[in-house]
């Protein structure tokens, strides 16, 4: 048996102004056939899966092009193409091989193509054949495509978001996939459309629950795989609404009732899965007055996982105009600042112009006097069990301790090990704030004496219902009360 595995994606805002070029996957992960030589990352961690099970049924592995960018706007079209032909050219030159395994995203835009997936998948269907046994692992935030699907034999999303399952589902794709090509199943893959637009936080009820019986559901009656593609709020392509996909052995009639019996399970939850969203003015407030802290806040708009710039300074001004005190916000993306941290180095005290510097939704500078209490350089912080780079990172303060943690790489912040390994007592602070939508929980919801989500006018729109798709077409939950009532357009 000889598997081919690759990586190429990216999630794409295509409200961002920040261009996806090459840089960005070389500041991300950019490997040439070696990333199972290097620690695993969020996005390589399937393919030290696909290697070790691969090699375990004493298969050859042939590992091509590993490629991941920070979400941004939409990819260059050359820069798409160029990594896509880099793959593909070692596809053909591996043929014959008998699995292909690529974990994809399935929200990757590029200058002319709107399913940069559905795209890279029927190429590679074109270079292997039929014979060949195709699988595709996605992030939740995906679009789920004819094209994807007619091309590949299994698409398997992540369950759990925040994402701490990648892992997992490289296990479920492999298992499924070598199955198939054995003889021993037959997948078939059914999608319906849930026509809703929105976040599903799954750590917490009643989404908890509905992703235990996603899985419980898994090897009973033929059923081989549920997924719930949650689809991705800001990436205005035609298939961009929520999904339920399921594989079942052999009966497309099956796979497509339970999918159809799943989505109305989410329609019927749709007043009871959308997380509370609070103004920023009032989230501070509310931590201000809360009586122990932490107090977490995530300030989702400004969430560089999902396109945003990370260097918004709606809260920080919010923080100073108040005079609030003992608090902490990062990590902003600021490398011209981080550059003048560490010429004046540890210890100096400077005035400092902070974020505001990407876009009209980062806000506007902000001046302060702060003293470097820390930097550290190639500095990484944890998700789950992997590490995410920051760059060169620094930790400042100002009066009223009111400290900032700054990076040269854009990233949101997955764990308090994004500031405690400056030495930052977190459990010393009132106010914990993390730029992030959702990632962030894993790790900071055990240290929170609660958790707020922020809204505020960052780059990230979550009246789901406003935001202004043009591509499309088809009517969407919460944007109308009945998206069912009128015909769906692609």
């Amino acid at each position: 048996m000889k598997v081919f595995i690759a990586c190429l994606g990216t999630e794409t805002n295509t409200f961002s102004p920040i261009p996806t070029g090459y840089d960005s996957f070389c500041e991300t992960m950019l490997y040439r056939g070696d990333a199972t030589r290097h620690p695993a990352n969020l996005f390589s961690a399937p393919l030290h899966v696909w290697r070790a099970r691969a090699e375990a049924d004493g298969a050859t592995v042939v590992e091509s092009l590993a490629a991941f960018a920070e979400p941004a706007g939409p990819t260059v079209r050359s820069v798409y193409e160029s990594l896509r032909d880099e793959l593909l050219t070692d596809l053909q030159s591996a043929m014959p091989v008998d699995l292909v395994l690529i974990n994809l995203h399935g929200a990757m835009v590029a200058d002319g193509y709107d399913d940069c997936e559905g795209d890279l998948l029927s190429r590679c269907r074109e270079i292997t054949g039929a014979q060949a046994v195709i699988g595709g692992e996605l992030d939740l935030h995906c679009s789920v495509t004819p094209a994807m699907m007619a091309a590949a034999n299994v698409l398997i999303t992540f369950k759990e978001y925040p994402h701490t399952d990648p892992e997992e589902r490289a296990e479920e794709l492999y298992a499924i996939c070598r199955d198939t090509l054995a003889g021993k199943i037959s997948p078939v893959m059914a999608s319906h459309d849930l026509r809703m637009v929105g976040t599903w936080r799954t750590p917490v009820e009643p989404m908890k629950s509905f992703v235990a019986r996603m899985q419980k559901l898994e090897g009973e009656d033929g059923i081989l795989s549920v997924s719930f593609a949650h689809g991705f709020p800001w990436g205005d392509v035609p298939y961009a609404a929520a999904r339920m996909l399921v594989i079942a052995d052999g009966e497309t009639d099956k796979a497509e009732a339970l999918a159809r019996r799943l989505g109305q399970e989410i329609w019927d939850l749709r007043d009871h899965t959308a997380g509370e969203m609070t103004p920023y003015k009032e989230a501070l407030a509310k931590a201000e007055a809360a009586e122990t802290g932490p107090v977490v806040i995530a300030d989702v708009a400004d969430n560089p996982g999902g396109g945003a710039p990370s260097d918004s300074t709606f809260l920080l001004r919010e923080i100073l105009d108040r005079g609030l005190t003992d608090n902490i916000s990062g990590i902003y993306w600021d490398p011209m600042a981080v550059r003048l941290c560490k010429e004046a180095g540890k210890g100096a005290n400077l005035d400092l112009r902070i974020g505001g510097k990407v876009c009209p939704e980062s806000g506007t500078p902000v001046d302060l006097n702060v003293r470097v209490e820390g930097i550290i350089e190639n500095a990484s912080q944890s998700f789950g069990s992997v590490k995410a780079d920051m760059g060169d990172a620094v930790w400042l303060r100002a009066t009223g301790n009111v400290n900032l943690v700054l990076g040269t790489i854009r990233g949101q912040t997955f764990n308090p090990d994004a500031f405690t390994q400056f030495g930052i007592e977190l459990s010393a602070l009132k106010i914990v704030i993390a730029k992030s939508s959702q990632h962030f929980y894993a790790g900071f919801a055990p240290i929170a004496s609660d958790v707020i989500y922020a809204t505020s006018p960052g780059s990230l729109n979550v009246d789901f219902g406003s935001i202004p798709f043009k591509k499309m077409k088809a009517p969407f939950w919460p944007n109308v009360a009945d998206p069912y009532a009128d015909p769906v357009q692609y």
